[in-house]
């Protein structure tokens, strides 16, 4: 399996998994020139994508949407309730309302539930070979009752998105703030490293940190924040990058 992050942050999000025989976009935001410029880059045509998985309408998710399918026309796996917002789809053929898992020829996905203010929101969890990557992005808080099956897993595409104190002491209004910070907006970097100390384990190879504010974080702040939680949980792991928004992160094999 090979992960590539080629957006990530406010302004878009998508991320590429390529299993043995498919290739599948989670989100597509950004827009299409971009989303077609970062796949050439790894010899990657719109056309040869076969699957998108979203994880919720914001259009920082969704925003390409509408050119992409213009021009392909990939199965689309979302909840039902994400048609609210994304009427645009309703003349679309290839849609999968599925709450998973999902079996396909050689890989399988896992569905889980995330806290956003965004109508069917979740994550995936994509499985290959006993080889396996989660992408946790735009939630306020992560249950409990999801914590052992997030738990030890190849790769982590994770939600460090901004710092309390830059956010607090930043030029957002008071209800962005509150919406930011409430269990229906984004991790912070203190709660995604304390996530991250429980869910990484012997088999994890590497980390991806995502969705960083540009407003309210700072890249190496939100590294050294995950790597102090570590440390002090006696976790020994620092295969860590920071995924940014307008460079594609350099592919990840598992």
């Amino acid at each position: 399996m090979l992960v590539s992050v080629l957006a990530s942050g406010s302004e878009g999000n998508s991320t590429l998994i390529q299993t043995k025989n498919k290739k599948m976009l989670i989100d597509i935001g950004m827009n299409y020139k971009y989303i077609t410029s970062k796949l050439a880059e790894l010899d990657i045509t719109p056309s040869q994508i076969d699957y998108i998985f979203i994880t919720h309408t914001h259009a920082d998710h969704t925003g390409a949407m509408k050119v992409f399918f213009k021009n392909n026309k990939p199965l689309v796996f979302l909840d039902e309730k994400m048609m609210k917002e994304l009427e645009f789809l309703n003349d679309y053929p290839n849609l999968i309302f599925d709450k998973g898992p999902i079996n396909f020829d050689t890989f399988s996905v896992e569905i889980f539930k995330t806290s956003h203010d965004a109508p069917g929101s979740r994550g995936y969890i994509f499985k290959e070979d006993g080889k396996s990557a989660v992408y946790v992005t735009d939630t306020g808080y992560i249950n409990h009752k999801l914590f052992n099956q997030l738990t030890n897993h190849s790769i982590y595409i994770f939600e460090s998105n901004h710092d309390v104190e830059m956010l607090m002491h930043g030029r957002y209004p008071a209800w962005l703030k509150a919406r930011v910070r409430s269990d229906e907006g984004h991790l912070s970097n203190q709660q995604s490293a304390f996530y991250l100390s429980k869910f990484i384990g012997p088999d994890t190879k590497e980390v991806v940190l995502a969705h960083i504010s540009k407003e309210n974080n700072d890249p190496e702040l939100a590294l050294t924040t995950l790597k102090s939680s570590l440390k002090e949980n006696g976790v020994e792991f620092d295969n860590i990058v920071v995924a940014k928004q307008k460079e594609r992160v350099d592919c990840i094999e598992v």
